[in-house]
């Protein structure tokens, strides 16, 4: 039992740390202050970061009330969301479900020149990995990555702007205390943040926003998805739609028939699937290298059953 309470922290903080590296946006909240002091009323804003060593570094606006705040009391939280980009975050709304999401406390520390230029150097590094590895991904990595109509779906365009000059920004390290993890359904459920730091973010985070997207908006692979519950799984779905993937494969939302009494129909309903790789995705090419191979074999197998194979 304890080996099994063990297994599933660690689950959950491989999820939380996942969310926070396929992510570069999130809201921090800090308490109100003026110069008589702390109001005990809560600021929130949109802010970008990037992780390092399992720790969030947040940029603010020079402008922006949290660098008043944190002057009086650094005590801050702060909230990232699994980026569900495009039709995919219209059927969770629909759904009335949220994206999955990591809550953390903690003290918001003020870094000063030396290490904040060190951090933007880190950033830097960070998007000219990115984009040196996007351009030289394969065609089919391209193929499906380019369906992605999203530019909010790219995290290094995403955090151009930090870099460009155009505004001034302080840089904050956020030193975390408490973690939380947020599912689908609310539901929330505390993580050890040392497991956070000690587990490695999935290798496909940085690309999973873009990858999602990218088969969603195309009508192919979205019909793929749909073959694919019928072949591996059999289950007759009426439209699918790709909602997570990591390095052991990938999960489905499928529209399926429900339950349903001797004289009635049942209604279609949203369903989760999991689908599992025959080996290990190293990376985002083997990742899509799978999908793909996945792809041609249901297609071969529907025509087999159909009698054109």
């Amino acid at each position: 039992m304890k080996g099994s309470n063990k297994a599933s922290a660690l689950t959950l903080a491989q999820k939380c740390k996942n969310i926070l590296a396929s992510n570069w946006q999130g809201y921090l909240n800090t308490i109100k202050s003026d110069a008589t002091g702390s109001k005990e009323d809560v600021y929130t804003s949109k802010v970008k970061y990037i992780l390092k060593r399992g720790r969030p570094y947040i940029w603010v606006p020079e402008s922006d009330l949290h660098n008043v705040n944190t002057i009086i009391d650094e005590r801050g939280s702060f909230s990232v969301a699994s980026p569900f980009p495009g039709p995919l975050a219209k059927l969770l709304k629909s759904m009335n479900k949220f994206p999955a999401r990591v809550a953390l406390t903690g003290d918001v520390e003020t870094l000063n020149d030396k290490k904040a230029q060190v951090v933007s150097d880190i950033l830097k590094d960070v998007m000219l990995s990115e984009e040196k590895a996007t351009r030289e991904l394969s065609y089919t990595v391209s193929g499906v990555l380019s369906s992605s109509k999203y530019l909010s779906t790219s995290r290094s365009e995403n955090l151009k702007e930090l870099l460009d000059g155009g505004e001034k920004y302080v840089i904050y390290k956020f030193n975390l205390s408490s973690c939380m993890f947020v599912d689908c359904n609310g539901g929330t459920h505390e993580v050890n943040f040392e497991d956070i730091e000690r587990c490695k973010a999935d290798l496909l985070a940085s690309y999973s926003a873009k990858l999602i997207d990218g088969i969603n908006q195309s009508e192919a692979r979205r019909r793929a998805l749909i073959i694919f519950c019928f072949i591996y799984l059999n289950v007759h779905a009426r439209d699918a739609f790709m909602l997570s993937i990591d390095r052991k494969g990938f999960d489905v939302l499928g529209k399926v028939r429900g339950n349903a009494t001797i004289d009635e129909v049942g209604e279609y309903q949203w369903k989760q699937f999991r689908f599992t790789f025959k080996e290990e995705a190293r990376d985002v090419e083997s990742f899509c290298r799978q999908l793909v191979q996945m792809e041609e074999e249901a297609v071969k197998r529907v025509s087999s059953y159909s009698g054109l194979g």
